[in-house]
């Protein structure tokens, strides 16, 4: 029995990777992002399983189940999606109808296996693992529902990863409309998850499908175990750290209910004025946990009317708006003091030091530490 020694070590330790990430996960207070990051955990732990299945040789010992992780394997991008779904939403309630479509992709594997499942048997399964043994006839159909199933997994996960990336996108804008500081809300590390996961399952079904038409990507097959495990921990570590994001029902609830009526001109010009005064005068700024919803009750205007102003008198938004002027004031103490960099992003408003460094950059073109050797 012929085994593939390396994929069978990485996929074993990605076994114990996720098994030991779903014991934390159960230890944690049971929220409902909680919950459908270990239903995507339990997923992937039986794709791995299939994957480890063929590359130890365990499948000589029973031949009728191979294939069984296809089915599954369709649910890892609606389960990526419903995870993003739940996490980001403003109302996190996924429909009937979501989890039907979702069912559509396993569904159409099932009925393209039956010809594979029925009409070979586990005998002549084995003989197809051999080019010497193989039946002509019957590897066409193991052809066709390999590379059938490699072009549905790809065409259906992709449609679920361009959807998460969307909600992603939607998901930022909407806290920078009402944070300053958003690095532990935005999720930003799911994004690049998606993405390495996207090219991942792509090298994934090249893989697959060109071992059934006499091609071998060996060079894949050597790469692919080992960047999904790294991707693998890389997810669940950020995935357990990461916290409830959505915001309360209540809230949402109570700015939809906000957004009735529009602003003229004068208003928010008036608007405008006061809030460039609470920033100027007042150094609101430099509340590292300032949000639209304190903002609003400091200058005593509803949080709708203000971001109405921002979007429309301002052309910005509350996020740009506020580090904007923490940048400025940052820039006038890099050029007036000796103070060490991380301790001018703190006294601004910043949280860490990291943030700084981007909004500094995207604002004045270069980093905090150039431009203070510059001037």
């Amino acid at each position: 029995m012929a085994i593939d020694i390396v994929p069978t070590v990485l996929y074993s330790a990605q076994i114990g990777v996720v098994m030991l990430a779903i014991a934390q996960l159960l230890s944690k207070p049971k929220g409902t992002q909680t919950t459908f990051l270990i239903g995507l955990l339990g997923l992937l732990l039986i794709h791995i399983f299939g994957e480890l299945y063929i590359y130890s040789g365990a499948y000589r010992f029973a031949p009728s189940i191979a294939g069984f992780q296809l089915p599954i394997r369709m649910m890892l991008g609606p389960a990526l999606y419903f995870y993003a779904y739940i996490a980001m939403s403003e109302r996190p309630e996924i429909s009937v109808k979501q989890y039907l479509a979702a069912l559509l992709g396993p569904l159409v594997i099932i009925i393209a296996m039956l010809p594979f499942v029925i009409l070979i048997s586990p005998e002549e399964k084995l003989a197809l693992a051999n080019p010497a043994t193989r039946d002509p006839e019957l590897w066409k159909i193991a052809v066709f529902t390999c590379l059938f199933s490699a072009v549905a997994f790809v065409g259906f996960t992709f449609i679920y990863l361009g959807t998460a990336l969307r909600l992603h996108a939607r998901h930022r804008r909407k806290l920078m409309e009402q944070y300053a500081e958003i690095e532990q809300r935005s999720m930003d590390w799911f994004k690049v998850i998606l993405i390495l996961w996207g090219l991942a399952w792509l090298m994934y079904a090249a893989k697959f499908a060109s071992t059934f038409v006499g091609i071998n990507l060996h060079i894949v097959g050597a790469v692919l175990p080992v960047v999904e495990s790294l991707i693998l921990l890389l997810f669940t570590h950020l995935a357990i750290r990461q916290t409830e994001v959505q915001p309360p029902a209540e809230k949402v609830r109570e700015l939809q209910a906000e957004r009735v009526s529009a602003l003229s001109s004068d208003q928010m010009q008036q608007i405008a004025n006061r809030l460039s005064t609470s920033m100027t005068s007042d150094k609101l700024f430099t509340d590292e946990e300032l949000s639209l919803n304190r903002l609003a009750k400091h200058v005593e205007v509803s949080e709708n009317y203000i971001s109405e102003t921002l979007s429309q008198c301002l052309n910005t938004n509350f996020y740009h708006f506020v580090n904007s002027y923490r940048v400025e004031a940052a820039k006038q103490m890099l050029i007036s003091s000796d103070k060490l960099v991380s301790t001018i992003a703190y006294e601004v408003g910043f949280k860490s030091k990291s943030t700084f460094n981007s909004a500094f950059k995207k604002l004045a073109g270069t980093t905090p530490t150039a431009f203070k050797s510059e001037t």
